[in-house]
């Protein structure tokens, strides 16, 4: 059974710091590159970033670029966003997902599997 567990979201001021984290079974973390959307209230899902399997190669959206950082620890199959720097416009539920393939990708159809989502709130 896929499982992907999201923490590490909170209410947090503008200009302060989150790190969320996204566990995921062995199985499902095994060879994929891994990515984070995040969805505003009545805004379509978008991409933020995104990491190969082997870390070597990552990809921002320009509006976070220079801000957040993707990471992985295959060792523990759980991939990180470190977001700093914050603002309001970053208030979303983030969802981490497991890609199709080992490269990096910024569309959802690459993803196969998605987690619960986990609420991120920057006030100002």
């Amino acid at each position: 059974q896929v499982q992907l567990v999201e923490s590490g979201g909170g209410l947090v001021q503008t200009g302060g710091s989150l790190r969320l984290s996204c566990a995921a079974s062995a199985r499902t973390f095994s060879n994929s590159a891994m990515g984070w959307f995040r969805q505003a209230p009545g805004k379509e899902r978008e991409f933020v970033a995104t990491i190969s399997f082997s870390g070597s190669t990552t990809y921002y959206a320009d509006s976070v670029k220079g801000r957040f950082t993707i990471s992985r620890d295959n060792a523990k199959n759980t991939v990180y966003l470190q977001m700093n720097s914050l603002k309001p416009e970053d208030t979303a539920v983030y969802y981490c997902a497991v890609g199709l393939l080992a490269g990096t990708s910024t569309k959802e159809r690459m993803y196969a599997y998605w987690g619960q989502g986990t609420q991120v709130t920057v006030s100002s």
